[in-house]
């Protein structure tokens, strides 16, 4: 009896220690290189609309009904538009807050398939949908998007710091 639990005490530890590099590997998290890539792209691909009452705020041209949520997620605490507008850093904050939470959910739907993930969460940032950017406008963002992030990913380490 004894030495049955012993012998499956060890087979457990032994699937355990054999699944653990692919749980590693499914779990793994999204670098702050990436997301500070994505970021940049993000706010590179902006539409500038050229009209300063467009109702977009920050380089990264954001809704203020986005905003609301957005702050509330990331800061525990809403922001106005004037104040994420005149913020640089509170709002590329609150961008790479959200960014993180969109790659991971893209990264976790596509396998860890980086560019895919990148598609998906550039889809859902300009859409609300990770799928839904095939053609026109959208296709286009989502291609300069890709671009711009794999730009971004290809300087040295130093500009990601």
């Amino acid at each position: 009896m004894i030495k049955n639990f012993i012998g499956l005490l060890l087979n457990g530890v032994i699937v355990t220690f054999g699944l653990l590099p692919l749980l590693a590997q499914a779990q793994q998290p999204v670098s702050n290189t990436q997301v500070a890539a994505m970021v940049e792209a993000l706010r590179q691909a902006a539409p500038q609309t050229k009209n300063p009452k467009d109702g977009l705020y920050s380089e990264w041209q954001v809704k203020p009904e986005t905003l609301k949520g957005w702050s509330k997620t990331c800061l525990k605490r809403e922001l106005t538009p004037t104040q994420f507008e005149n913020s640089a850093a509170i709002a590329r904050q609150v961008v790479s807050c959200i960014t993180r939470r969109e790659l991971t959910n893209q990264f976790r739907a596509t396998n860890n398939n980086e560019i895919a993930s990148v598609r998906g969460a550039a889809c859902w940032w300009m859409t609300g949908s990770y799928t839904s950017c095939n053609k026109g406008f959208t296709a286009d963002y989502v291609q300069k998007v890709v671009r711009l992030y794999q730009q971004q990913l290809s300087k040295p380490a130093a500009i990601h710091s």
